[in-house]
C-alpha cells in the first residue's frame, strides 16, 4: 500500500484523460496530486479523484488545499463529492479551494443538493458543519499564494472560449513543478516553466482526432474546432519543454487517452523530434518522484 511521508516530494497523475466522458476501458478525467515539503495539494477534480487520492495513500480527512485550473467539468465535477466524501471520512479541519470565479456558485448549489444528507449527518452523527470548513479564494495572476514553504504563481493560458483559465507553478525550497492546465499552444509558457524540475503539459494527437470525433457521436463540427483552437499538439508540447529547459516532461490530459490505435508509442513518436529529455506519458496513478 502506498503511503505519504513528510519527506516525500512527488506528483501523482490521478486521472489523465482529456474530456469528461468515460467509456469501457478508458482512463479517468483530469486530476493530480502534488506533494512538496510535506504539503499535499490537489490540482483539478475530475471523476474518480477521491479514489485516486486514496490509492496514493492520502487520508481524505487530511485534505487541505485544492486548485481548480478552469471551469470545464472534467476539472471540477467531483470537487463537491470529494469534499463531502472527505467530510464523511473524518474531515474536521479547514480546506481552501483556489479557483476561478464560478466555483462559488457550484459549491453553493452542491451544498443545496446535499442539504438533507448534510443536515442529517450533523444531527445524527455529530459531524461539524461542512459549510464552515470550506473557504474559496480566487486565482489571480498578480498574487503569490503561500502554502507554508510552497509558493504558487499563475499565468492565464489560452483555452477559449473560457478566459479565467490558468497554468500554475508550484515552488518549494528544493523543487518546482509547472502545470500547463488546458491550453492552446502558448509560447510564453516556456518562460513561465523555465528550469522546472517537471513540466506537466496537456497534449493532443492531431492524427487521432477524426476517430475521436466519430466515437463521441453527439457533437457537430464545433467540437473539432474547439479541440484545434483550445489544445496543444504533442509536437508543440515538445517545443515548449525544450525552450523551457525543464528537467522532465509529463504528458497529461491526453486527447485521446483511450484509443488502442494511438497508444504509448504514438505519443513518443510525436514528441521525440522536439524533446530529447526525460518523458512520462501519463497513465492513471502514475507517481513521478522529484529528486
Amino acid at each position: 500500500m502506498k503511503t505519504i511521508t513528510r519527506t516525500d516530494n512527488f506528483v501523482a497523475l490521478l486521472g489523465t484523460k482529456g474530456g469528461p466522458a468515460i467509456r469501457p476501458g478508458s482512463t479517468n478525467p483530469t486530476s493530480s496530486l502534488i506533494v512538496l515539503g510535506g504539503q499535499k495539494i490537489v490540482v483539478d477534480c475530475g471523476l474518480s479523484v477521491a479514489r485516486g487520492l486514496v490509492d496514493q495513500g492520502l487520508s481524505l480527512k487530511d485534505l487541505e488545499h485544492v486548485f481548480i485550473t478552469h471551469m470545464h467539468s472534467d476539472h471540477y465535477l467531483e470537487l463537491g463529492p470529494l469534499l463531502h466524501t472527505a467530510w464523511t471520512a473524518g474531515l474536521s479541519t479547514p480546506v481552501k479551494i483556489y479557483a476561478p470565479s464560478g466555483i462559488q456558485e457550484y459549491w453553493h448549489h452542491f451544498l443545496l443538493s446535499m442539504k438533507a444528507d448534510i443536515d442529517l449527518r450533523i444531527a445524527d452523527e455529530g459531524r461539524p458543519d461542512l459549510t464552515s470548513l470550506v473557504t474559496i479564494e480566487p486565482i489571480d495572476v498578480d498574487t503569490v499564494i503561500h502554502i507554508k514553504d510552497v509558493s504558487v504563481t499563475a499565468i492565464r493560458n489560452e483555452h477559449p472560449p473560457l478566459v479565467d483559465t490558468y497554468a500554475l507553478r508550484f515552488e518549494s525550497s528544493k523543487h518546482n513543478v509547472v502545470f500547463s492546465g488546458d491550453t492552446a499552444y502558448l509560447p510564453k509558457l516556456a518562460d513561465f516553466a523555465t528550469g522546472a524540475d517537471l513540466l506537466i503539459h496537456e497534449a493532443m494527437l492531431e492524427e487521432a482526432l477524426d476517430d475521436l470525433f466519430k466515437r463521441v457521436g453527439n457533437g457537430d463540427d464545433r467540437l473539432m474546432k474547439h479541440l484545434l483552437r483550445s489544445h496543444t499538439k504533442a509536437e508543440d508540447v515538445g517545443r515548449i519543454a525544450t525552450q523551457a529547459s525543464v528537467k522532465a516532461l509529463a504528458l497529461h490530459h491526453l486527447v485521446p487517452s483511450d484509443d488502442p490505435n494511438f497508444g504509448h508509442e504514438a505519443w513518443i513518436k510525436a514528441i521525440a523530434p522536439h524533446w530529447a529529455g526525460k518523458l512520462y506519458v501519463g497513465t492513471d496513478g502514475l507517481r513521478i518522484e522529484l529528486v
